[in-house]
């Protein structure tokens, strides 16, 4: 077993900031008033009552005040991600999708709610395709073409009305206060803004919202969203239909067909396929989870047309195949599975996915057989999930997949209470900043969801698009259960990597006994069936030696992934856990925080 890395400990002190109030005038951006402590964060918080925890202040505070008026983990993970939408526009926002993994206490089983963005009826195979070639990927993000049928607003209805107690009108409020009051710009703002300048500038309505005066909002400001306020109420007020069918689809749907181009702008906008009929037709869907054994817990996650739930699952069972468990078999674990989402895995409602063959233990054997002492050549080929398993297979040559250019800049959160309830919660609207378009007056942008398709040719791909497809995710959002009982939930953004990071967490803390705190913060590396391992600087220069040394290629990444997560302690204790540093740090918070030791 790999050498572990010290790593420092947490301050275990929950801070929640104010925010300092606004200036009574009201354009979208003014200095900030007071001390700075609307970015007081922190990543550790243990008490009793309930926890939340988000990349963002804001959202944080706004799942627990909804634990605090006797809301339950999903009404506070609503009341958060809405929140998000206001404060991590780039990331989330009414016009995305996501997938929720919850535990029900009530009924002491988990289920998962999917809000994944559907293709237009009129998609097909080769839309993506121009001249029988790709069309280019820039090309395609910012255009409607990329903006697929939203699924958030309605996830977040079924999920309240099915496990809920708050109304969605209720959910809204915490995130139409911070829409109108605004909320202090930091430096991750500053900079995914000015990243899209460029793109936000070409657009009438985005470069009103997000580039005020020209520009992007300075750090310290204040930043507004009067037009996002003024949709959530509308939206509490009307009920979804206002989105799925009535006035504010058709100003969707206009923006879609019609992208609001920038006088001047030279960049190629191609229309889209949406309508107002997509709409109406859209349905957020209850779903089984995906579940494995392991180290005699059960590992819960989302099944396709996420893929997180299965690839996951299956390096796991991989992995307690094998003899003995370091980095190099987490990373050759990942490779084998990613081999196989790569060539399996799809939208399971419109193509044959072998889920249960995938996640066999059977299968996990044969695939574990191949990891040998050092890293297998690349490509690996996916395996044969048939049934018909050998004790250890000759390993077959693959073929070269380009990775698929999933955006990274989504958002996860999770939420528990005080009755036993938890939800992991992954949200997004794919690159940062979607598709870069605003629709008029409505203050959030579209998604550009549907770039998560193959683009092909690619005859055979499970995942390429189609009429009401849904594109594959890589989102994982996980709840472990031990006996019966939730102990941990984790997830997190960054494309791909998120499957990754989700295994890493998981082995970091059940493998290589770190604690949870440690085991979110320790330095990540990515193995996705890639020539290269992607890794973070502090993994390179603790353990890049050791693993060249077995054969593996390993390039510097800034950084992977922006993780929170749960741990439900002894007596009723819960321990939320963010990221320290990563994307500037993330928020945790307790309902009831515990007395100093």
């Amino acid at each position: 077993m790999t050498a572990r890395l010290a790593l420092p400990a947490l301050a275990a002190t929950l801070v929640l900031g104010l925010l300092a109030p606004p200036a009574t005038a009201t354009p979208r951006t003014a200095p900030a008033v007071g001390p700075p402590t609307p970015h007081t964060k922190v990543a550790l918080a243990e008490g009793y009552g309930g926890a939340v925890a988000t990349v963002d202040l804001d959202a944080t505070r706004a799942g627990i005040d909804v634990l605090r008026r006797g809301g339950n983990a999903m009404d506070a993970a609503i009341a958060a991600a809405a929140t998000l939408g206001v404060t991590e526009p780039y990331s989330a926002g009414p016009a995305g999708g996501g997938f929720i993994v919850y535990y029900d206490a009530k009924r002491k089983k988990v289920t998962t709610i999917d809000g994944r963005e559907t293709a237009p009826a009129a998609m097909t195979e080769t839309s993506l395709q121009e001249d029988g070639k790709p069309i280019p990927f820039d090309e395609a993000v910012t255009s409607g073409l990329s903006a697929g049928v939203p699924g958030t607003i309605a996830q977040w209805e079924l999920a309240l009305r099915r496990y809920g107690t708050f109304s969605l009108k209720r959910a809204l409020q915490p995130a139409i206060k911070v829409a109108e009051r605004g909320f202090v710009v930091d430096q991750t703002f500053h900079d995914m803004t000015a990243q899209n300048a460029d793109r936000f500038a070409d657009f009438t309505s985005t470069a009103e919202l997000f580039l005020p005066g020209g520009a992007p909002p300075a750090v310290g400001s204040v930043f507004r969203n009067p037009d996002l306020a003024a949709t959530y109420r509308e939206l509490g007020r009307r009920g979804t239909s206002w989105l799925y069918g009535g006035r504010l689809g058709e100003e969707i749907v206009a923006t879609v067909q019609n992208p609001p181009v920038a006088p001047g702008a030279d960049r190629k906008v191609r229309p889209g396929l949406m309508t107002l009929d997509d709409l109406r037709a859209y349905r957020a869907v209850e779903r089984p989870p995906v579940k494995v054994a392991y180290r005699g817990m059960d590992v819960y996650g989302m099944a396709p047309p996420s893929s997180g739930g299965s690839t996951v699952g299956e390096a796991l069972n991989i992995l307690e195949s094998l003899p003995q468990i370091g980095l190099h078999e987490y990373l050759e674990a990942s490779r084998l599975a990613f081999a196989d989402r790569n060539a399996y895995v799809g939208d399971a409602d419109t193509v044959d996915v072998p889920l249960a063959e995938l996640l066999s233990d059977a299968f996990a054997k044969e695939r574990a057989c191949l990891i040998g002492s050092v890293a297998m050549p690349h490509p690996a080929a996916p395996g044969e999930p048939d049934g018909d398993y050998e004790p250890c297979p000759a390993a077959r040559p693959g073929a070269e997949t380009p990775p698929a250019a999933e955006g990274p800049e989504t958002s996860h959160l999770v939420t528990a209470d005080r009755w036993g309830n938890v939800a992991a919660y992954t949200i997004t609207i794919e690159s940062t900043g979607g598709n870069g378009i605003v629709v008029p007056g409505r203050g959030f942008l579209l998604n550009n969801e549907l770039t998560d398709f193959t683009f092909g040719p690619a005859p055979g791909d499970p995942n390429l698009p189609g009429p009401g497809k849904r594109p594959r995710s890589s989102m994982a959002p996980t709840i472990v259960v031990d006996d019966g009982r939730p102990i941990l939930a984790v997830g997190s953004p960054g494309g791909s990597t998120i499957i990754t990071t989700v295994l890493q967490i998981l082995i970091n803390r059940y493998e290589f006994g770190m604690s949870l705190p440690r085991a979110v913060a320790a330095p990540r590396a990515t193995q996705r069936n890639t020539a290269a391992t992607l890794a973070e600087p502090a993994f390179l220069e603790a353990y890049g030696d050791a693993l060249r040394a077995r054969g593996h290629v390993l390039e510097p990444t800034e950084e992977i992934g922006a993780v929170t997560a749960l741990e439900l302690l002894d007596r009723g204790r819960i321990r939320a856990v963010a990221e320290p540093t990563r994307r500037g740090g993330g928020s945790a918070a307790v309902l009831i925080r515990r007395n100093a030791d």
